[in-house]
């Protein structure tokens, strides 16, 4: 077997500036300190980002005038811009381009639904896990996120439906999903880091229930194991795409590290040791992995391996520019979720958004001048 590079390590590339959301309450507190102040002004400071989604140091009126600045910049300072806004489904799906302060970029969306609203979001800018079907992995890998960065996509969100931004007036973010931009356990440390600023109560996080995150991965086998060990009750969705090896070696290249049964052994550990059914996700191609016997091989080795824990989430193949891959017709689709049924494996269609404005599964590419 051919050994791969360690695709999942992002090039050497600096940091933004510390922010109050890579820390900690005791780290918060310590910075403040070092800067003369009580320690309850990270308090505050915490308060006004993660209870009050504010990051405008003149609507922080608690914090004493001559000292507002100085603090804000040592805990708050600026990571990144949305550089465009762009809307469909009605207004209720808006991407946003966000261009780091080094120029890195990388995209969210926000999607409202009549009983949720979701935010997809990146944990880097790029991906290297190279799927050839998806645009966000052919375009490689520029740099990890930071913590802050990260949740920076969660706090701009739940401003936003707060404020009524998305059609249907004002409302509350629900539901975070590590589906956007790269590969969030390749990022283990600040994916980790962000997951705990989204759940924990304010004012030391956004107070987001834990079964409202998703944690979704290609496959890190050694990652997902480490994850389970957390305890969190975070969904965890594994993308897995063939239930072959010889056809995922060429779809998701990190197969030919850790092949489809590791991957399935550790999704199994991690459902036997959160109690949580872990989601899989199933790209349908035309002519690719659409065929009635790889339905058939997946039903079964999910039922063997995962039994009533795991749930297939069949995604019809959303376009992505010079690809001459296509989504299989809709009998195709229709005939393969039975088949995964049948095997006694809960199966069904994931619900596209955002297909028109490039802001569905697999077609995120940061560009600035793509279309959308």
């Amino acid at each position: 077997m051919t050994a791969l590079p360690l695709v999942f390590q992002a090039p050497s590339r600096g940091m933004p500036l510390r922010h109050l959301a890579d820390l900690d309450r005791d780290q918060r507190r310590a910075v403040v300190m070092e800067l003369g102040e009580p320690a309850f002004r990270a308090d505050q400071l915490a308060r006004h980002y993660f209870a009050r989604l504010s990051i405008d140091p003149g609507a922080m009126t608690d914090l004493p005038a001559a000292r507002r600045d100085r603090l804000v910049t040592a805990l708050l300072p600026p990571l990144a811009t949305p550089m465009r806004h762009v809307c469909c489904d009605g207004g209720t799906t808006r991407k946003t381009l966000w261009r780091a302060a080094d120029g890195a970029l990388s995209e969210s969306v926000l999607m409202r639904y009549p009983n949720r609203a979701t935010v997809c979001i990146s944990s880097q800018a790029g991906c290297g896990m190279a799927c050839p079907f998806c645009a966000t992995g052919q375009g490689g890998l520029t740099r990890n996120l930071s913590t802050a960065e990260i949740v920076e996509q969660v706090r701009a969100a739940a401003a936003a439906m707060r404020d009524g931004e998305l059609t249907g007036g004002a409302g509350r973010l629900s539901h975070v999903v590590f589906m956007g931009m790269g590969e969030p356990l390749a990022n283990y440390q600040r994916v980790l880091a962000a997951v705990h600023r989204i759940i924990h109560p304010v004012p030391d996080g956004l107070g987001l229930s834990q079964r409202s995150v998703t944690v979704s991965t290609v496959g890190l086998a050694p990652a997902i194991r480490r994850l389970a060990a957390e305890r969190l009750q975070v969904t965890l969705a594994v993308s897995l795409h063939a239930p072959d090896d010889e056809l995922r070696d060429t779809l998701v290249p990190v197969n030919r590290r850790w092949k489809v049964a590791e991957v399935l052994d550790s999704s199994r550990h991690y459902a036997d040791t959160t109690g949580r059914r872990v989601s899989i996700e199933y790209a349908l191609i035309r002519d690719v992995n659409d065929q009635p016997w790889r339905a058939e091989l997946l039903g079964r080795l999910l039922r063997e391996r995962l039994g009533a824990l795991a749930h297939v989430n069949v995604i019809p193949l959303n376009p992505t520019p010079g690809s001459a891959w296509d989504a299989s017709p809709l009998s195709v689709q229709k005939e393969f979720v039975h088949r995964v049924q049948a095997a006694g494996v809960a199966c069904t269609v994931r619900d596209t958004r955002g297909r028109e404005i490039a802001a569905a599964c697999g077609q995120l590419a940061a560009s600035p001048h793509s279309a959308g």
